[in-house]
């Protein structure tokens, strides 16, 4: 059975990208995308994916509150969220993970690293980038 995949970014141009990514891929499939974090919410309620790749920075919900909505405490059965971004900033790394994303990426780190993650987090495992692992154990 594939691996269900919903994409929320704000860019059209990074949607495409990633959705030919990850649909290169025979143990995958995009089952929806979203261009703000509000519509991601309703999105993963109603087609139940298995992983969710979010951007940060969107308008109407951020990916961060649209993370905490869809896996933050006290959530059943919460979708794995990977946050894909190009910002490193350890608040957003901390916010993120505290707010129950299982990984975290930046969109530099290219598509091994992003089809790598999805399969982590669909099988109950995370990933982070090697340089925010880095970045989190200077901080």
């Amino acid at each position: 059975m594939a691996i269900r995949v919903l994409i929320a970014d704000d860019q059209e141009m990074v949607r495409t990208g990633f959705r030919m990514i990850v649909d290169s891929q025979p143990d995958m499939e995009v089952v929806g995308e979203a261009a703000d974090g509000a519509e991601a919410v309703a999105l993963a309620r109603r087609l139940r994916p298995d992983v969710c790749l979010f951007d940060i920075r969107m308008p109407a919900m951020d990916g961060l509150e649209a993370t905490r909505v869809l896996a933050g405490p006290g959530v059943e059965d919460p979708p794995r969220i990977v946050i894909v971004t190009t910002f490193d900033m350890d608040e957003y790394v901390y916010g993120a993970l505290r707010g129950g994303a299982v990984g975290f990426l930046l969109k530099d780190s290219g598509p091994a690293l992003l089809l790598e993650a999805v399969r982590a987090a669909a099988n109950g495992e995370s990933l982070v980038s090697p340089s925010i692992t880095c970045l989190l154990y200077t901080s």
